[in-house]
Formats: C-alpha cells, structure tokens, sequence
C-alpha cells in the first residue's frame, strides 16, 4: 500500500510505515533540509520542498494521482479550531489554513485512510471542541474516525513522549479503527539504547565492532556498523560545571546556589535534568545549545545520533543539513515504532 506523508519533516512516520512493509510514494515539506533527509532515506519516493498552500488541485494530481496513495499520513497544525471561532468561518483562520490543505488532498486523492498526529492537547482542549471539529470533518469527506493519546514508551521507544493520534478509515470499509489492537511492547531504557555509544567519547571511531547486546539494538544497528551524525560537542565550562553536580534523574535543583547569579526558583523541573540510564527518556525536544537535558555520564547533551536513538530511528537513517537543523528534524519527528505500531494494526482494515 502506498503512502503520502504530508508535513513530513524528515520522516518518521514514513520509517514506521516503511517498517510495517508500505511503500513510501512521497513526502512534501517546506523545510529544505528535511525533504534532503527524506529523499536520502526513502530514495523511490518523491520528496517534493514546497507549502501546501503553493499546491493546485493539478499539481497534487499529476504529482500523485497516478501513484494510487492508500494512505495519507501528516501532522497538520489545527490550533485555529476553537469554540471561539464558531461565528467565523474557521477555514478562514490562517492558522487553520493548513489543516484545510491537507484535507484537499484527501478529498482528491481519497485514500484508503487517514492518519493525523498532533500534540495530545488537542483532544482535551477548548472541552473536545478541536477533537469534535476534526473527526466532524472527516466524517464529511466519507471516514469513520477513532482517536487516542499514545505514549511512545509503550511501543519499543525508549522515550515518555505523548502524541494525539487521529486513524480515519473510508466508509466502503465498513470498520473503525480501535487502538486497542496496538501491540504493546516491553520498555526500552536509555542504556539499552546508547550505552554502547558510551566509549565513543574516549575512543572516537566510525564504526562499531561488538556484537549489539539486546534487541533494541538489533533493530537499530546498520548492516556495516557504521555510525553517522555522533559529534560529540561539549558546552561552555560552566554549563559543564553546572551539571557536572546533577546525578542521573536529577535536575536544577541539585546545583548550588552560587553557581547561579540570578535567582534559580522559576526554573522548570525539565531544566538542566540529567537522563536516568535505567529509565525511558525525557521528551526528546529540538534544541542543540537550548536543550534542557543531558547525557547520563557526560556533561554535554546527547548527540544527534543518540537523540536518534531515543526517537527509534535506525543507524543506517542519514540526517542531512548543519547540526543544528539535524537535532531539529530528530526532535520534531514522530518516533518511527510509534508509527510502526499504527501501521501494523492498521493494516489489518484494509488488506
């Protein structure tokens, strides 16, 4: 079955699709450095740098109308969707303009099914009134919906992370979605999935040479053992000091005083947190120098490569642009098993 990720960012939800044995026809996304990472990764589709909002009815049609899309998957942004807007024409709220262009594809391309992904506010927000606008919609354009929050920790991805997911199946199925059939998973920690990396900052090398030493780590690790985008890079010397004095789960609050010239009190429970090795991660963000948690052992964040790790993106999956954009593309990324996971128990609707 194929499938079209719109918003696709550098592809996450793709990988987990691609895992579960679809095909991926396309990605479309303005930034240019994620649509390199996909195209890179998914080399047979066709990865197309652009807004939405730039797409005819045309261009959508000859760009994929003959390549039979199954599946559409994305996150669009909905936050325009609110009971305050009720007077208004919602489709006129720019913020909302998006989510109307990714329905068009639908609506021309009428897929098999639909999967939106979003924070997981949105169900609860405004009393259900985003949820209740979104499956109305859908239910318009000929889908039965069913939604849920997801914890990506219950799914092989050894990381906390909740996301709001929308499973759309067309009517001529005569099903609806039910996310109890998700195949949870056993919980993946940390070190389970960048221990090995540990001695890398001692001993630097390209590429790894142990067998992997637990599951997570089968799936993960590249048929050559090659290991891309890990530049390690340590912050500044007080930065460094700071959380030299924080143990693992701890966070601001096991600094001293001094070591603050303004008053520290605000400070997020998030802030200067080390990851616990023997837990699942804290939400993975998009930051580089702005990232509020750190390595286990080694006072610097994560590399790109580790953050990978955490999100459930296998090694032989190449980031492409600065560093700066990697860690971005990492962070916005829904995490591949998280996907994968949808996937297989959606499969099962339309064979």
């Amino acid at each position: 079955m194929n499938v079209l990720d719109l918003f696709s960012g550098c592809g996450g939800i793709s990988l987990g699709f691609k895992l579960a044995g679809y095909t991926i026809s396309g990605g479309v996304d303005i930034d240019p450095d994620s649509i390199k990472t996909f195209q890179r990764n998914f080399p047979k589709s066709k990865a197309i740098c652009e807004s939405l909002l730039e797409y005819s009815d045309e261009k959508i049609i000859e760009d994929f109308g003959d390549r039979k899309i199954d599946i559409v998957v994305g996150g669009p942004p909905c936050q325009g969707f609110s009971s305050a807007n009720r007077w208004n024409k919602e489709n006129e709220d720019p913020r909302n303009k998006l989510f109307f262009e990714y329905l068009r594809f639908v609506e021309l391309l009428k897929p098999k099914a639909v999967v939106i992904e979003n924070v997981r506010g949105i169900l609860t927000r405004d009393k259900g009134f985003a949820k209740n606008r979104i499956e109305k919609l859908l239910t318009n354009l000929g889908y039965t919906v069913d939604c849920k929050v997801l914890n990506a920790s219950d799914y092989g991805v050894p990381q906390n992370r909740l996301r709001a997911f929308f499973v759309a199946i067309r009517k001529d199925y005569k099903e609806t979605f039910d996310f109890e059939q998700l195949k949870s998973k056993p919980k993946v920690t940390v070190k389970e999935a960048i221990g090995e990396l540990y001695d890398l900052d001692k001993n630097p090398k390209d590429k790894l040479t142990t067998q992997p030493k637990n599951k997570y780590l089968q799936y993960l690790r590249k048929e050559n053992q090659e290991i891309y985008n890990h530049e390690t890079k340590y912050p500044a010397q007080l930065t460094q000091e700071r959380i030299s004095h924080v143990p693992q789960g701890g966070n601001w609050a096991d600094i001293p005083t001094e070591l603050f010239p303004n008053n520290r009190s605000n400070r997020h429970s998030s802030a200067f947190k080390r990851l616990d090795e023997n837990a699942c991660s804290v939400t993975i963000d998009t930051g580089n120098a702005h990232s509020n948690y750190f390595h286990p052992l080694y006072n610097r964040i994560p590399t790109v490569r580790e953050a990978a790790r955490i999100q459930s993106f296998k090694d032989d999956f190449i980031l492409e642009g600065s560093r700066t954009s990697q860690y971005r593309q990492v962070g916005n990324a829904v995490p591949p098993l998280l996907a994968k996971a949808v996937a297989d128990a959606l499969k099962k609707y339309l064979k």
